[in-house]
C-alpha cells in the first residue's frame, strides 16, 4: 500500500486508488499518518476536522470517518482505538513523508561529506516524491497546523539539491527553476545566492548583480533589514570576478526534471532516453469526435482559450452530460495548436473501476517511442521519463473518465508547453492546480432538438415538434440519453416520434428504453453510484424513493432518522458525485437539493427489463 500526503492526500492499494470521501476523511487519514504511530486523541482530531466549534454530532461523525477508513484501507493497516483516541500502524506500507525525510537527511549528509553526486541523486529522489502542495484536499485546520513545517522541509531539501548540482557544474540548467523558486520565495537568501552563482558561472554577471539588488529591495520592504553577510560576500566576489568555480564538475548527462525540484538527474541515464528515436511517429491516439456533435459553443470556446493559453482544463458534469464528446470535439478543433502529438487514455476500466496510472504511463511511453525493454517498471521512474519527454514538446494529453485527483496527478505533464484536458464526474477534480474548470449540465431545449434530429433524422421530429419536446424532457436533455433515444427511433422506422415519447413517459420503463447496443444510460449512472460508500448508496435510495422534488437537510434527516447536519454531509457527498443538484435559498433552510428525474429513477428499485 502507498500512502501520500506530499501533494493530494491519497492512498493506493495494489496500484488502485482507495476512495476517500471529501476533505474530512482525507484529514482524518493525514492526521493519523502524521501522528507516526502515536495515539491521536479524539479532541485533537475533532479540532483538525471542524476547528474549535464542532457540530453536536462530531463524536458520531468522527467514529464514522474512522470506521470507513478502517474498512477501505483494509487489514494491512492497523487502525485501533486506544483510550480516548486512535492509533494507526502502517506496517510495511510506504509513506511518502517518511521516504522523503530519510532521503533528504541522507542527501544532506552526503552534501556535508562532499559526496556531491550521491547527494544530488538522493535529494532529487526526495523532491520527486512531491506532487503539489502538501496536504491538498484536507481541512484548513490541519493545513494551517502542519503544512508550513512540511513546506520548510521541502525548501531545505531543494536548496541542498541546488548546492550539490552547483558543485557538479550544472549551473546553466539550474537557472530556470531557480528563477522560479526565487520569485516564489523572495526573502530566502540561500536560494537567491544560488541563483546569483548559477548566473555568474553562466557568463551573466550583470543579471547576477540585478538578482542581488532585487533581493535587497525585497528584504527592506518586507522585513526592514539588509542582506546577510553571506549574500553580501557573494555579491563582492561576483563584482571582482573572484567567485570560485564548481568544486567537482562532472561530465554532461541526461537529466530528468521533477516539477517541484530545482533540477533532477536520473541515477542511470541510459535507462531514461532524453527523447524518442528520430523516426518515431507523432503520437495521435485520440478517438474521433462525434460527427453529429451539437451545442456547447460557449463551453468549447472556454476550453480552446485555456488550451491555447497557459492552462489545461477539466470538464466535469453528471453522467451522460457529454463530457467525453466535448473533450474530443475541443481536441479536434485545436489540432494545429499541438503539432507534436495528441495522447488519449480512458481511465476507467471495462468493469467500471479506476485504471492504474502506471498502466497508462506504459501506453504513453510506448506512443512516444520508448521501447518496451527501456520502459521503467517503477511508477515514479515512469513519471520522471514521461515528464522529461514532454518537457520540450507541445502535446495535448486527454485523460477521460478520471476517477479522482489522486489517480490523474501522475499523468500530468510537468513544466513545458504540453497541455492536459481531463473529464470526470467528481467535483473534487477542482483541486488540480492551474486547470480551468468547465461544468456541464443539460442541453438547452433547442440544442436537445438539434441532437435528436442529427441522429434520428429530421423528418419524423419536425412532423411532431410536441413529441420531440416530450422526448427531450424525458431524457432530462442529457446528450447521452438523447443520443440513445434518437438511435432507437432511427432503428425502428415504423415508430413515430409520438410513440417513442409515450414509451419514455412511463417511469417504470424509461431507463430500460434508454439502452441500445453498447449505449446504456444506467451503465454510466452505475459507474458513479458504485463509487459511493454502501451506506451512502442505501441512503440515496431511501431519499430517491420518497419522491420529493425538493429536499433540505432537515427533510433528509427525518427520512433517514439522523441529525440534520449528518444528513447534510450525506447530501453534499451526493452532490460531489453529481447525483444531486443543489442551490442556495434566502430562507432558514439555506440549501435545497433535488434528484434529476433519471437519477431518481435509477436509485429506486430497478424496473422493467430492457425492451427489444
Amino acid at each position: 500500500m502507498d500512502l501520500r500526503i506530499l501533494g493530494a492526500v491519497a492512498a493506493e492499494l495494489d496500484g488502485r486508488p482507495v476512495p476517500l470521501d471529501g476533505s474530512k476523511q482525507r484529514t482524518a487519514l493525514a492526521a493519523l499518518l502524521l501522528a507516526e504511530g502515536t495515539v491521536l486523541s479524539d479532541e485533537r482530531l475533532t479540532v483538525l476536522l471542524w476547528g474549535w466549534r464542532p457540530p453536536a454530532t462530531s463524536t458520531r461523525q468522527l467514529y464514522t470517518y474512522v470506521s470507513r477508513l478502517r474498512t477501505r484501507l483494509g487489514p494491512r493497516l492497523r487502525l485501533e482505538r486506544h483510550g480516548t483516541g486512535y492509533r494507526m500502524d502502517i506496517g510495511d506500507a510506504s509513506f511518502d513523508r517518511t521516504a522523503f525525510r530519510t532521503l533528504a537527511a541522507t542527501g544532506r549528509a552526503d552534501l556535508l561529506a562532499r559526496r556531491y553526486q550521491d547527494a544530488e541523486r538522493r535529494l532529487d529522489q526526495a523532491l520527486g516524491l512531491w506532487h503539489g502542495p502538501a496536504l491538498t484536499g484536507v481541512t484548513d485546520h490541519l493545513r494551517e497546523s502542519e503544512a508550513s513545517q512540511l513546506e520548510e522541509a521541502r525548501l531545505a531539501a531543494l536548496e541542498d539539491h541546488a548546492e550539490a548540482a552547483l558543485a557538479l557544474g550544472r549551473h546553466t540548467e539550474l537557472i530556470p527553476a531557480l528563477t522560479h523558486q526565487v520569485a516564489l520565495q523572495p526573502i530566502r537568501e540561500r536560494l537567491r545566492g544560488q541563483l546569483m552563482t548559477a548566473l555568474f558561472r553562466s557568463g551573466r554577471q550583470a543579471d547576477a548583480l540585478a538578482v542581488y539588488d532585487r533581493g535587497n529591495e525585497a528584504l527592506a520592504d518586507e522585513l526592514g533589514i539588509d542582506p546577510g553577510p553571506v549574500l553580501r560576500t557573494l555579491r563582492q566576489e561576483i563584482l571582482t570576478g573572484a567567485l570560485a568555480p564548481p568544486e567537482a564538475p562532472e561530465r554532461d548527462t541526461a537529466t530528468v526534471s521533477h516539477p517541484p525540484a530545482v533540477a533532477a538527474r536520473a541515477a542511470e541515464p541510459e535507462a531514461f532516453p532524453a527523447s524518442p528515436a528520430p523516426a518515431s511517429p507523432v503520437p495521435a491516439t485520440l478517438p474521433a469526435a462525434p460527427a453529429d456533435f451539437v451545442g456547447r459553443a460557449a463551453e468549447t470556446r472556454e476550453l480552446l482559450t485555456a488550451l491555447r493559453g497557459r492552462r489545461g482544463a477539466v470538464i466535469t458534469g453528471a453522467a451522460g452530460t457529454g463530457k467525453s464528446a466535448l473533450a474530443l470535439r475541443a481536441a479536434e478543433q485545436c489540432r494545429e495548436d499541438f503539432p507534436q502529438g495528441r495522447l488519449y487514455a480512458d481511465l476507467r476500466t471495462a468493469d467500471g473501476g479506476p485504471r492504474a496510472p502506471g498502466e497508462v504511463l506504459g501506453w504513453f511511453l510506448s506512443a512516444l517511442g520508448v521501447a518496451p525493454e527501456r520502459t521503467p517498471g517503477a511508477l515514479d521512474e515512469r513519471i520522471q521519463l514521461y515528464r522529461t519527454l514532454l518537457s520540450t514538446r507541445r502535446l495535448l494529453v486527454v485523460l477521460d473518465n478520471v476517477f479522482d485527483d489522486a489517480q490523474v496527478r501522475p499523468l500530468l505533464p510537468g513544466e513545458g508547453p504540453s497541455r492536459t484536458l481531463i473529464t470526470g464526474v467528481r467535483s473534487h477534480l477542482a483541486s488540480l492546480e492551474g486547470l480551468h474548470m468547465v461544468r456541464l449540465g443539460a442541453l438547452e431545449p433547442v440544442e436537445a432538438g438539434q441532437l435528436l434530429a442529427a441522429v434520428a433524422g429530421s423528418e419524423r421530429l419536425t412532423a411532431s415538434p410536441e413529441a420531440a419536446a416530450r422526448i427531450a424532457e424525458s431524457c432530462d436533455r442529457l446528450p447521452l440519453a438523447l443520443r440513445i433515444a434518437a438511435a432507437r427511433l432511427a432503428a425502428h422506422p415504423h415508430w413515430t416520434a409520438g410513440m417513442l415519447a409515450d414509451r419514455l413517459a412511463r417511469p417504470g420503463r424509461r431507463l430500460a428504453e434508454l439502452r441500445l447496443g453498447s449505449l446504456d444510460l444506467r451503465s454510466g449512472l452505475r459507474n458513479v453510484a458504485d463509487q459511493l460508500d454502501p451506506a451512502d448508496r442505501t441512503a440515496a435510495g431511501i431519499l430517491a424513493a420518497a419522491g420529493l422534488t425538493r429536499l433540505t437537510a432537515g427533510d433528509a434527516g427525518a427520512l433517514l432518522g439522523t441529525a440534520a447536519d449528518e444528513a447534510e454531509e450525506l447530501l453534499e457527498r451526493l452532490v460531489d458525485a453529481q447525483l444531486l443538484d443543489a442551490w442556495s435559498t434566502d430562507g432558514a433552510n439555506g440549501l435545497c437539493y433535488r434528484f434529476p428525474p433519471l437519477v431518481q429513477l435509477f436509485l429506486q428499485p430497478q424496473h422493467t427489463p430492457a425492451p427489444c
